[in-house]
């Protein structure tokens, strides 16, 4: 029926030829269209292009996204692999609140039944990233509270040529960015591109040899074809990563010794990661007034994290019988100076420092699953004009389907002489046996009206999904044989279907021809999970504001509020919390309300030297509204407390001095301590960091750019995170020196 209803949607959209143009192709997978765009939507936007990106060169998407007023961070492994973002005070929890996009394409593993981002976009090799707030966030979806992020890859150059960048520094860690293409006289075009990056990261294990770095490799091809009215583009990418990544933190006290040890109980912690991109892309400009286009999208993720979870103090044979005390309560237990099953704190703090304990005590989880993210956008543009008023109409339709599949193994081991001993392998299905899957249907449309000194953009959004979940049972007659799936009894399934409309209206005036007002409403909406029983996570979000662009300053100020029916928190892994993955949980009603602001200028005087500054502020007050029952994932609510990982001040400034052959810029970043459950006693709180890094350049000629630079160069230890198994660090000063050459 779905599909259906679909097919109908691709009829309409076709049979609508009366005039709107995408004059390039970048315009179908980009949100804002560059920098400058950003200052004529009615909502709050942020262009982060490429000159940006290369004047700090970062790899790590956090410390990129730090440039964009209104984004928030929990910050986990130092390096952005699997980040957790949030815009505008939704929850951080692997970004699974925002909607994620490469090229304009929904790319979170399952965006819809598992939108948890375990696998996140090589950073490294993008051409800009995109940040989409208000109102005009109602053509991204389905996550519209906070807003969108797009990021954009290298497009295929117009003309014949090429980049390299490569680099090294502290950690052995080493990164070669390189892309070649062009586009001939007959309209064909093409570009080959590849990112590899390996560090042997900034942490050290206890009483072990291996490193806590990471090896990525990435790879890119596009080709494409393009006249005065057909465009079509290929986009074939693939990821393949290993980094060993743990969840296991450390207590206060052992922060406090050395806030970059890993404990020897996580030495065998690794995740590896495969990921295959294919998109498809066409547009055909049927005039100089409309235009349609079409994309189809596939992607496959498959990843196997092998973690370690959790202890049996009393020590089991089997790993099918195994009863786990999360990490996270043994962290706990020791940093409130109190037992914990029996054991006195001192006891817990020597099994974290390697004494022995008994076989078949400590599990360890192998977090094997796949996803695939597969589906048809169409879109039409229309372009016209009645006596003074302009309109643009952009329509959208996208079928999409995901899937997670999930067939985990627990393991048992033991601790003997600081070393990890394996007891019994575990039967494959015995950590989880289940299948998610969500099919959707969303339209949407939006009108951009222009007269006189008033740009009004009113758009609806319609999401119709159906979710569903099949749990098998994990009884001890599993074999290692998948397909023995099928003669296991079903345990459980569940269903959950939503239907939602989400009106939005934007607002721009002109004062002048440098300062504009904006405001807007609209109504925002999160997918709900398979749970039974949990509402759909609904806001009303407002927002008003200025902006001002003058010939030497660029200022804008947005006050934003998100007025929460329900605030959904779902468990995962990664939260830490001691409740079953998968289940979700009502926050009832919260409020989130703001202020974001940015400035831009150019401090020089004179025409000898430049000294561009740019800073960004933001505040944010998120609160819940009333008390709500312990829930295991937002810990003891009571009205008033702050919604978790949400900093209450932050801000961001970059300032340069650019002279001749020489650049060097200096980035501040100040974020705010934050409560990482909302009953926040004195462990569970961050701290509030103050992080400088500094790059410099020299133009060797004009195609050939040398660089160095430090990230923390202060090399400041602070806790910026205590999820999922206690407290974590910022990255290391590190030190790294460049070369970027155009050819």
């Amino acid at each position: 029926m779905k599909f259906a209803v679909f097919l109908t949607s691709l009829a309409l959209l076709s049979c609508q030829v009366a005039s709107g143009n995408d004059k390039t192709f970048m315009e179908e997978i980009t949100i804002v269209g560059d920098r400058s765009d950003s200052h004529q939507i009615t909502g709050a936007a942020q262009y982060i292009g490429e000159a940006q990106l290369q004047e700090q060169s970062y790899s790590d998407i956090q410390r990129i996204l730090r440039q964009a007023p209104g984004v928030s961070l929990q910050v986990e492994d130092g390096y952005g692999l699997r980040p957790n973002i949030s815009i505008r005070g939704v929850a951080t929890e692997r970004s699974s609140r925002i909607t994620l996009l490469e090229d304009n394409v929904l790319i979170a593993p399952a965006p819809y039944s598992a939108p948890s981002a375990y696998y996140f976009p090589t950073a490294g090799r993008m051409h800009a990233v995109e940040i989409l707030k208000g109102p005009a966030a109602i053509k991204q979806g389905p996550y519209t509270i906070g807003g969108a992020m797009n990021m954009i890859s290298t497009p295929i150059p117009s003309a014949r040529g090429g980049s390299l960048m490569a680099e090294a520094g502290e950690d052995e860690t080493y990164r070669i960015h390189a892309n070649y293409g062009g586009t001939s006289d007959n309209g064909f075009g093409f570009m080959v591109e590849t990112h590899q990056w390996e560090s042997d990261g900034f942490q050290s294990i206890d009483r072990s040899g291996a490193n806590t770095g990471l090896d990525v490799e990435d790879y890119t091809l596009k080709l494409g074809y393009s006249n005065d009215q057909h465009t079509i583009e290929l986009k074939i990418q693939y990821t393949e990563q290993e980094s060993n990544q743990s969840y296991l933190g450390l207590t206060d006290d052992n922060f406090s010794d050395d806030a970059f040890r890993r404990y020897g109980l996580s030495a065998l912690d690794n995740i590896e990661t495969e990921h295959h991109q294919q998109i498809l892309r066409y547009r055909f400009d049927i005039n100089d007034s409309i235009s349609v286009s079409a994309t189809a999208y596939n992607n496959e993720h498959e990843r196997d994290w092998f973690k370690t979870e959790g202890i049996d103090f009393d020590g089991s044979s089997s790993a099918e019988s195994f009863s786990r005390t999360s990490w996270a309560n043994v962290v706990t237990a020791i940093n409130e100076d109190s037992s914990l099953d029996g054991y006195s704190p001192t006891e817990l703090q020597a099994i974290l420092d390697g004494s022995e304990t008994a076989v078949g005590s400590i599990q360890i989880r192998s977090n094997s699953r796949e996803y695939f993210s597969r589906g048809i956008q169409l879109g039409l543009n229309w372009q016209f004009t009645r006596g003074d008023v302009s309109h643009v109409i952009e329509m959208g339709a996208r079928h999409h389907e995901d899937e997670e599949d999930r067939l985990q193994r627990n393991s048992t081991y033991h601790q003997e002489g600081g070393q990890l001993i394996l007891d019994d392998l575990g039967l494959l299905g015995n950590a989880g046996n289940r299948v998610q899957e969500a099919q959707a249907l969303a339209l949407h449309i939006l009108d951009t009206i222009e007269f006189g000194n008033w740009v009004l953009t009113p758009g609806l959004r319609y999401e119709d999904i159906d979710q569903k979940r099949t749990r098998w049972e994990t009884r001890d007659g599993r074999t290692t044989d998948p397909s023995s799936r099928a003669d296991s009894d079903i345990r459980d399934v569940r269903h959950n279907d939503t239907e939602v409309w989400l009106p939005g209206l934007g607002v721009l005036y002109s004062l002048t021809e440098s300062t504009t007002l904006v405001a807007g409403i609209h109504k925002g909406f999160t997918a709900p999970s398979n749970s039974p029983g949990v509402d759909e996570e609904e806001a009303i979000n407002y927002e008003l504001g200025f902006r001002y662009s003058g010939e030497r300053i660029s200022t804008e100020a947005i006050y934003f509020l998100s007025d929460y029916d329900n605030l959904l928190g779902e468990c995962t892994s990664s939260s830490g919390a001691d409740c079953e993955i998968g289940d979700a949980f009502n926050g009832d009603a919260a409020t989130v309300q703001g202020i974001e602001f940015l400035l831009t200028t150019d401090l020089s005087r004179t025409g000898n030297y430049n000294i561009p500054v740019t800073f960004n502020y933001t505040y944010i007050d998120s609160e819940f509204d009333s008390d709500v029952a312990d829930t295991s994932f937002f810990g003891d609510v009571s009205k008033g407390d702050p919604i978790p990982y949400i900093p209450e001040h932050q801000f961001n400034l970059s300032v340069g001095l650019l002279k001749n052959q020489w650049s060097t810029y200096v980035n501040v970043n100040f974020v705010d301590e934050v409560c990482v459950r909302a009953s926040c006693n004195a462990f569970e709180k961050t701290d509030d960091t103050l992080t400088v890094d500094l790059s410099a350049h020299y133009a060797l000629s004009d195609k050939v750019d040398l660089y160095g630079k430090v990230e923390n160069i202060t090399r400041e230890e602070d806790i910026l995170g205590r999820h999922p198994y206690g407290a974590r660090p910022n990255k290391d000063r590190t030190a790294t020196l460049g070369v970027r050459i155009d050819f």
